[in-house]
């Protein structure tokens, strides 16, 4: 007999609320308790399903939520919102078909929540270096799922916060059986609280830093279209900074950071904007870590890099952004996709991926540099605090995004990356948000959007590594295998089922 369309409808609706809950467990909103139900929606959707049933709600789960987190993608245009929801859609897609497959076997919440380590893990490679934004653990900073990143980095906080999502729907599901259920609310509840037992951040050596937020005139994708504004306005902030300092406002900082784009005039190429920025840092006497855009040698490609400009010597080491945006920085199968869409037009030249990590040496100290986006791979953060980072600086340009939400997202990320290696990180950002972070993920200080400002603040440097940096992708991998195994092993099982059926 077929169930009633109010029945019907009943999972559906779920896996649309759960993907609605989760939007509001990120920033701007912050409702982060709300990931973990979100979860258990979803789990309790796909459960005892078939394949086909398991897609449909993981896409429809996805699909709301992806919606829901980027609406700041609007600004490049509603197709470019569209498309990219509905791909990072498909892989919660196939978490939904995976759901349903292992909700049968025994210790299934645990298999659950290693499918969604696995699901980011996939999506945040596949295709063109991944798409990592919306991973759960960064919509967990400053709650009791965050020191788990001290331990296994983002992919832990990740299988934190679902296994507390899989087990609160197992305590649902066996609601009658009430010995059962109040355990497996226990363990959803300790799961969720017993990251605040570990220790994070630390003390170290501290040196002064500045990070100098020049602003822009306009928000929206006209901001890279100002490029001499831009720069005037940063070399205007830092000399404001230098008189400060020489008027004893202002302590003297060891080094400062100007932001991604903070000049996009090659300075190679123009004498007049070399000498504006070569007369700042002289003016402010120590050295800046410049974003800049240059041409490569043959002029057929650009580089977007950090560049540690001292006030004796000039430009000296440098980072090249290794990870560049698709479609932002370069284009993909360019010439098939020119023919339709006429915005890869403000593209014209492609982005060049840098090779090794961002580790610069300012002022005697080693930094872990990163740009932008960066922020958001686990690996390009990893290797330059490995390489010998003592802090962490995220030189980002989200003009485009101003006042969107976006923002703030990625700030939520880089206070993760604090908690996940022990250090110190420093936003710089062309018009905001930017930021000093604490060891242990505290936002120090920080400049609201689109103002002029420069923060000046006394941060630690560390080396000593968390158990998360020394392990690296070692928690992710083992984690992904034993969920990916379980569908393995939940498909032969049904498989065997339906021959005994028949």
């Amino acid at each position: 007999m077929t169930a009633p369309l109010s029945g019907r409808l009943v999972r559906p609706a779920v896996a649309a609320a759960g993907g609605a809950g989760l939007v509001l467990a990120f920033p701007p909103y912050g409702l982060w308790p709300l990931a973990v139900p979100a979860v258990a929606a979803l789990t309790w959707c796909c459960r005892d399903q078939g394949v086909r049933a398991g897609l449909a709600f993981g896409g429809l789960f996805g699909a709301v939520f992806f919606l829901g987190l980027m609406p700041w993608m609007r600004v490049i245009g509603p197709d470019a919102w569209l498309a990219l929801s509905a791909l990072c859609a498909l892989y919660v897609a196939a978490l939904g078909a995976g759901l349903a497959v292992v909700s049968r076997l025994p210790g299934w919440p645990v298999y659950s929540a290693a499918l969604w380590v696995a699901q980011e893990a996939l999506r945040d490679r596949i295709p063109f270096g991944g798409y990592p934004w919306g991973r759960l653990a960064f919509g967990q900073v400053g709650t009791g799922f965050t020191g788990w990143a001290a331990v296994g980095g983002a992919p832990l906080v990740t299988f934190a916060v679902a296994l507390s999502g899989s087990l609160l729907c197992y305590a649902f599901v066996e609601r009658r059986r009430r010995t059962v259920a109040v355990v497996a609310l226990a363990g959803s509840v300790a799961v969720s609280v017993l990251g605040w037992l570990v220790p994070v951040g630390g003390a170290g050596p501290t040196v002064t830093v500045a990070l100098v937020q020049g602003n822009v005139p306009r928000t929206g994708l006209d901001a890279f279209g100002q490029r001499e504004a831009v720069l005037n306005a940063h070399v205007e902030a830092t000399r404001q900074l230098a008189a400060d300092v020489a008027a004893g406002r202002t302590p003297q900082p060891d080094f400062v950071v100007w932001p991604e784009n903070s000049s996009d005039i090659d300075p190679g190429r123009d004498p007049a904007v070399y000498r504006a920025i070569d007369d700042t840092v002289r003016a402010v006497g120590v050295p800046v870590l410049v974003g800049l855009v240059v041409a490569t040698p043959d002029g057929t490609q650009l580089r977007n890099q950090g560049v540690v400009w001292d006030p004796v010597t000039g430009p000296g080491e440098t980072y090249v952004k290794r990870h560049p945006v698709p479609f932002g920085e370069y284009v993909p199968f360019r010439s098939t996709l020119e023919r339709f869409i006429s915005r890869l037009d403000r593209v014209p030249r492609d982005f060049a991926a840098g090779d090794a990590p961002g580790v610069l040496d300012l002022a005697g100290t080693p930094v872990a540099d990163v740009i932008c986006f960066e922020v958001a791979y686990d690996e390009i953060v990893r290797d330059a605090v490995r390489g010998g980072g003592r802090l962490i600086t995220v030189q980002t340009n989200n003009a485009t995004y101003g006042r969107t939400g976006q923002v703030e997202q990625q700030l939520a990320i880089s206070r993760l990356r604090a908690v996940e290696h022990g250090r110190a990180v420093l936003v710089a950002a062309t018009s905001g948000i930017s930021a000093v972070i604490a060891p242990d993920g505290r936002v120090v200080d920080r400049a609201p959007e689109f103002v002029q400002e420069v923060l000046v603040a006394e941060v630690p440097t560390r080396t000593e590594h968390t158990l998360a940096t020394r392990v690296g992708a070692w928690p992710e991998l083992v984690v992904t295998i034993v969920g990916l195994a379980a569908v393995v092993v939940g498909l032969r099982r049904r498989a065997t089922s339906r021959k005994g059926q028949s």
